[in-house]
């Protein structure tokens, strides 16, 4: 990753802001788009501002995601990839399928669904301007199975079927864009993580692990080894695929 720049959307997120270290780490250069200024200065700080440069995003809007990529270009002069891991919800987020509110589904569908298009249409069309770039989609388990309802029984948590509309849509759009860029020397793929933990109960934890091979519950940096290979030139030749890393959860 040595001296490239990568601009992450949501990146001071739980999984954004794990992608931003490791890629510091490995010598690159993080764009870290964030609707909240207070984490995104935070990692900002953490990382340096040699590295890491933040900037306001809110992929919901496009005249946001292109100002984020002027920014980004005028402060490194250029954009070598971009990761799409914002994951904003409504109020209304995690209601049971029975109880699910036509404005809080039209609000989730746009903003994660929609926004992932939004992203996607400006950054492919700086990279086209540019003669290259890659994107990674973060899509989910949920996106290519379906829940263990089972894992949820005693406790309060939801597998919302918005969310696997969501991220089945995502592994979608990455395929349908990926051929739509098929001779601009762009490259878009997308991740599949499994469950990250997140303070879930002891019960849902106990049963999700159980399905597992080995750890079970992965934490967001279990991630970053299978973004840094998609966005190395060592996946050159690999595009519009959507890698599982989920410790075997879904076999």
């Amino acid at each position: 990753m040595k001296e490239t720049v990568t601009l992450i959307s949501g990146g001071a997120g739980r999984i954004g802001s794990a992608f931003c270290r490791s890629i510091v780490e490995n010598d690159g250069k993080v764009v870290i788009g964030d609707i909240s200024e207070e984490r995104g200065m935070a990692l900002q700080d953490e990382l340096g501002s040699k590295n890491a440069y933040f900037v306001s995003l809110d992929t919901t809007d496009s005249n946001s995601i292109v100002e984020s990529i002027k920014l980004a270009k005028s402060k490194y002069g250029k954009i070598d990839s971009a990761v799409h891991s914002a994951y904003p919800i409504s109020k209304g987020w995690g209601a049971k399928f029975e109880d699910i509110r036509p404005e809080n589904l039209k609000e989730d569908l746009f903003a994660q669904l929609g926004g992932a298009i939004l992203f996607s249409q400006q950054i492919i069309d700086f990279f086209k301007s540019q003669g290259y770039g890659s994107l990674v989609h973060i899509s989910s388990i949920q996106g290519v199975y379906s829940p263990k309802f089972e894992h949820y029984s005693g406790t309060n948590m939801v597998s919302p079927i918005e969310y696997a509309a969501i991220k089945s849509g995502i592994i979608s759009i990455t395929k349908y864009l990926s051929k739509y860029c098929g001779r601009d020397n762009i490259r878009i793929n997308s991740i599949s993580p499994g469950g990250i933990e997140d303070n879930q109960p002891r019960s849902f934890v106990s049963k999700y692990n159980e399905s597992c091979n080995t750890k079970g519950m992965l934490d967001a940096k279990d991630l970053c080894g299978t973004l840094l290979f998609l966005l190395s030139e060592d996946s050159t030749f690999i595009h519009g695929q959507n890698i599982i890393v989920d410790d075997g959860w879904g076999l």
